[in-house]
């Protein structure tokens, strides 16, 4: 499945708007914006259809060694839900 690059920006901007990682953001050199999470969250939201807040939680979590919610990622999750309803993502 290929990701049209149009789509991965606009959850970087949602991600990076939200900034999970607050000040320690900064200290990770590879971080561009949360792109590979971006883009980990579209393929897993296309693959299973899931609560897209648990996905958040879920990738996000796994990639810094957080201990987020799925109360914590609720409004971005729906923030990501409507980007996928309004552009029709899938």
């Amino acid at each position: 499945m290929t990701i049209p690059n149009e789509h991965i920006q606009k959850v970087m901007e949602v991600l990076t708007e939200w900034n999970p990682l607050g000040p320690r953001a900064s200290a990770i050199s590879d971080l561009d914006n949360y792109r590979t999470e971006a883009i980990d969250i579209l393929f897993n939201l296309d693959l299973k259809k899931s609560n897209p807040a648990v996905i958040v939680r879920q990738v996000i979590n796994q990639a810094f060694d957080l201990s987020l919610s799925v109360a914590d990622c609720t409004s971005v999750g729906r923030k990501i839900q409507e980007l996928i309803k309004n552009q029709k993502m899938f």
